[in-house]
């Protein structure tokens, strides 16, 4: 029979063993304390893969002499979760209020989640749901009021180098190979921080090592950088495009060019780029802080980005990453303002606070001769006719007259908007 991966047979005996969750299950951490008075709360664990979610849940029954039952969330449904409640609830192997654990719970549907609210409530079973997404938002409100949520962290790098120490010095097989681990960068590269991956991608290297130069077979394995890549070949971005990662990544990338940051803006685009996200939305994105972020500060940004979420329609991947690069380095080097954001925000509060204001009279139109003798357009200056093209006439309504929406920034342009402004218009608005 062959073997298990070397992370199965790496996996945790008891809490003590589990790494980089201290404030957890460290001898401070907030369940060893519960479990330490004999409690054991539903919970929803929240982290990255490889992390020790599963086996976290199955230690922790394991403290309390609990039963276990696990389901999947994308192989299990409304059925297989009413028969292990049922069991629960009933007498033998099921009846010590067992642990249910539903792995990736954010896959379950609401009606799925709503089979679980009664049996968690009432104390039926014990869950604990294990989730790499956001569980505010996707696990609902009410199983949430009923459960903990509790976050486990990504591993650090020495938790990753710990691990392969003691597989090194633990494990039966590698034990008895003579390893020599020269380099780690790769191998802790390719893992992603998900210790699963790092221990199977550390045996897979271990088997294609070859004996040093000039020592015979059964001598030293040596694992270098240069081995790992050639085992691993490429090493997949973690990019999950509906997932928590992908906001995070989008997040920095809009916050690098806002924050006038071309590297980091290249850098986040970059991780995109590898995690194979769609072109269009990135330019999308990229169209939208144009406009939010700078505005008439560089009405050409506008410009750019319109011209370069065409341009990506049109060619793809992989050229497309050039062109998206040239706009997001030109956005993040542009100057800055938020006024047009900040005016239409203040303009539409004005409208929810003032409610259907009339338009003034002198401002509708009147294309029939009922309108005109109504007095609509009565008195209305035609700009184009004062001198400098200008007329000093009310084109608000009389209950938010003089109100200022729009603040020029203090950008170069912006501020020759501002002078043009107080030139036509004096003090009215404030400028």
């Amino acid at each position: 029979m062959e073997a298990a991966p070397l992370a199965e047979r790496m996996r945790p005996a008891s809490l003590d063993e589990v790494v980089g969750q201290d404030h957890l299950v460290g001898p401070d951490g907030i369940i060893r304390k519960a479990i330490a008075a004999g409690m054991l709360p539903s919970m929803i664990l929240w982290g990255p893969p490889g992390v020790g979610k599963t086996t976290m849940a199955q230690l922790m029954a394991k403290a309390l002499n609990r039963p276990f039952h696990t389901l999947s969330a994308i192989s299990s449904g409304v059925k297989d979760i009413r028969e292990v409640i049922a069991k629960a609830g009933g007498s033998g192997l099921f009846s010590r209020n067992a642990v249910l654990f539903i792995d990736e719970i954010h896959r379950f549907s609401k009606a799925q989640q709503d089979s679980l609210l009664g049996a968690v409530e009432k104390g039926v079973i014990t869950l604990i749901g294990a989730t790499t997404e956001n569980p505010s938002f996707e696990v609902i409100g009410a199983l949430l009021s009923r459960a903990q949520v509790y976050v486990l962290k990504p591993l650090a790098e020495e938790d990753l180098l710990g691990l392969l120490v003691r597989a090194m010095r633990n494990d039966g097989e590698l034990r008895s190979l003579r390893i020599d681990l020269l380099e780690t960068t790769a191998l802790l590269r390719a893992s992603g921080g998900d210790a699963r991956r790092l221990l199977n991608t550390f045996e897979i290297c271990v088997r294609a090592a070859k004996p040093a130069p000039g020592k015979e077979s059964g001598e030293r394995l040596v694992i270098t950088d240069a081995l790992v890549h050639e085992v691993v070949q490429t090493t997949a971005a973690k990019y999950d495009k509906q997932g928590d990662l992908h906001y995070d990544i989008v997040s920095a990338f809009i916050k690098s060019m806002r924050g006038s940051d071309p590297h980091a803006a290249v850098y986040w685009l970059a991780r995109m780029v590898e995690g194979g996200e769609d072109p269009l939305f990135i330019a999308r994105r990229m169209l939208i802080l144009a406009s939010e972020d700078i505005g008439n500060a560089d009405p050409n940004a506008l410009l750019l980005a319109t011209t370069t979420m065409q341009a990506v329609s049109m060619i793809g991947w992989p050229e497309s990453r050039i062109v998206l690069s040239q706009c997001a380095i030109y956005l993040a080097c542009a100057p800055k303002s938020n006024a047009s954001y900040l005016a239409i925000g203040e303009a539409q509060q004005a409208v929810q606070r003032t409610g259907d204001l009339p338009v003034p009279i002198h401002l509708r139109n009147a294309p029939t001769k009922l309108m005109k003798e109504l007095g609509h357009g009565r008195d209305y200056q035609y700009s184009h006719d004062a001198p400098g093209h200008f007329s000093d006439q009310e084109f608000l309504p009389e209950a938010l007259g003089g109100t200022a929406f729009y603040h020029p920034s203090d950008n170069k342009r912006e501020q020759a908007f501002a002078a043009f402004l107080r030139q036509v218009w004096g003090g009215k608005y404030g400028a």
